[in-house]
């Protein structure tokens, strides 16, 4: 299978780094933090979502500007303690593609993405973070931002995402999707294509885009 795209637009926790373990240390101290218990957190949707969002969920409005200063600092602070890793195939894959022809598209603050992909060497000319939209994930309105600021049309733009509500996103936003199985398994995944990471996959640039397709 090979996909012709225009411009390629990356999730970046899950499909370009792994941060679980630090997302996990610092949510649970969060909600230690501000009270809120197990069964609460369990009931919300967390990954892939701006942490706006999911403070509004859980917390009285007064208290919600607070609590998402709060927990983007404990995130930021955690990113030197082995906070955030590469996923297998990431360096090779973006390396191969031109830096006017992707962007990264994440659910995470300006602060916390350029933190995470700092620590990593990843520096993306064009970069949607939850500072730059009023809706995230699933509403397409990240994805539709990305393109218009990449200037290509949404139906020429894929999406690598590794969450349902990205892969919401990118569909609601006209975009062919590509799943990545490295936070959920393939049947939770809602994709024209599933691989287990960028490993996976190669990239060859031609004058009219870039074709993708599986490797092997």
């Amino acid at each position: 299978m090979t996909i012709h795209a225009q411009a390629l637009l990356f999730d970046n926790d899950g499909t370009l780094v792994s941060s679980l373990a630090s997302v996990d240390r610092c949510w649970t101290r969060w909600a230690g933090e501000y009270g809120i218990t197990a069964e609460q957190f369990g009931r919300v949707e967390l990954h892939g979502r701006p942490a706006a969002e999911i403070a509004a969920d859980l917390l009285p409005a007064e208290v919600v500007a607070e609590a998402v200063a709060r927990i983007e600092l404990l995130e930021v602070e955690d990113v030197p303690n082995g906070g955030v890793h590469l996923l297998p195939g990431t360096k090779d894959f973006l390396d191969s593609l031109p830096a006017d022809r992707w962007a990264v598209v994440t659910s995470a603050t300006r602060r916390l993405a350029e933190a995470r992909l700092d620590a990593v060497g990843i520096l993306p000319k064009t970069m949607i973070t939850a500072d730059e939209i009023t809706r995230g994930k699933p509403d397409p309105e990240p994805y539709l931002l990305a393109a218009r600021q990449l200037g290509v049309d949404p139906a020429h733009c894929v999406v690598f995402e590794d969450a349902p509500a990205g892969l919401a996103a990118g569909r609601a936003a006209g975009m062919t999707t590509v799943a990545l199985t490295t936070t959920h398994q393939a049947h939770e995944l809602d994709a024209d294509l599933v691989v287990k990471d960028l490993s996976a996959l190669s990239a060859l640039v031609t004058d009219g885009g870039v074709e993708i397709s599986v490797r092997g």
